[in-house]
């Protein structure tokens, strides 16, 4: 049988960072992480599930002793905001009304939603909502998300597809998907779509390259554009001095070709020494060519 992991809980702690960040003692602690859910389930309902249709992607949350600290990550932070920030204002009001606390809400704009997992999920979950073809809903989400810099995806859908009898399961795969490399940054989520003939699951994973090269190509931005062009010189003059002979090799061949200059120069002894070179006399007029029989 399959045993499977979550891509998120098995990195949480080692490459990805907790999306609850507080410390409760022990009597408070089932109290925050019941109201953590609580919290959750709200904005999706509210933001996701109705207008405005927010694509709320991740909701991360902190505690102090006074405020409970709200991040939102959104592909639409204008429709979360509203007109001079109506909405978020209604938004606070009404999670302090459900946890009776001190809330603070920050939202986050995800620039990519092709490479987010969890809203390419909810974009196919809508589609497939409308009746749409699943296989050029996966090949299209599929490309898109290759398009964008994604090096792997892979969608799974499993259901009542196309409104047949008997449940089955569909899969795409494009690129590569090292689930088991926790150095590698792969986003997983997950959306149900509610049809008319039955509930159809979507998964969707999205690899977005190694944490590593994330972090390296963050430092390169944020660092000033004269530390970069001095840094491309230093790797383009060290590349082209890869590419060039080594000096001892071109010492040797120097001294090679000089040794083989002063053999030319000096005369060899014996009968192979070569004559030297004649320039035939022209006939003057003061001396008459000697006539030939």
């Amino acid at each position: 049988m399959g045993q499977k992991v979550s891509p998120i809980g098995f990195r949480t702690g080692v490459t990805i960072g907790w999306k609850s960040r507080w410390f409760a003692p022990k009597s408070n602690f089932g109290e925050f992480l019941v109201e953590d859910e609580k919290i959750r389930r709200f904005i999706d309902s509210r933001l996701n599930r109705q207008p405005p249709y927010a694509a709320i992607s991740a909701v991360e949350i902190e505690r102090t002793r006074e405020e409970v600290k709200i991040s939102l990550r959104t592909a639409r932070p204008g429709l979360v905001i509203g007109p001079r920030g109506a909405e978020v204002d209604k938004l606070r009001e009404a999670l302090e009304d459900l946890t009776d606390r001190r809330v603070s809400i920050n939202i986050v704009e995800v620039r990519n939603p092709d490479l987010d997992a969890q809203l390419t999920a909810e974009g196919i979950a809508e589609q497939l909502k409308r009746r749409g073809s699943y296989r050029r809903i996966l090949k299209q989400r599929a490309e898109a998300a290759m398009q964008v810099g994604a090096k792997g995806i892979k969608i799974i859908i499993s259901g009542r597809l196309g409104g047949t009898e008997i449940a089955r399961r569909e899969s795409k795969i494009m690129g590569s998907i090292p689930l088991h490399t926790l150095e590698a940054d792969v986003d997983y989520g997950f959306a149900p779509s509610f049809t008319t003939y039955g509930t159809i699951g979507v998964k969707v994973w999205i690899y977005r390259g190694m944490f590593d090269e994330q972090r390296a190509e963050a430092e390169e931005e944020e660092r000033p554009e004269s530390m970069i062009r001095a840094r491309r010189r230093r790797q383009r003059a060290r590349s082209d001095g890869d590419n060039r002979p080594s000096a001892s090799y071109s010492h040797r061949r120097a001294a090679r070709a000089a040794g083989a200059s002063t053999d030319m120069q000096q005369a060899p002894s014996g009968d192979s020494a070569p004559q030297a070179d004649v320039q035939p006399t022209q006939p003057t007029d003061d001396v008459p060519a000697e006539k030939s029989d």
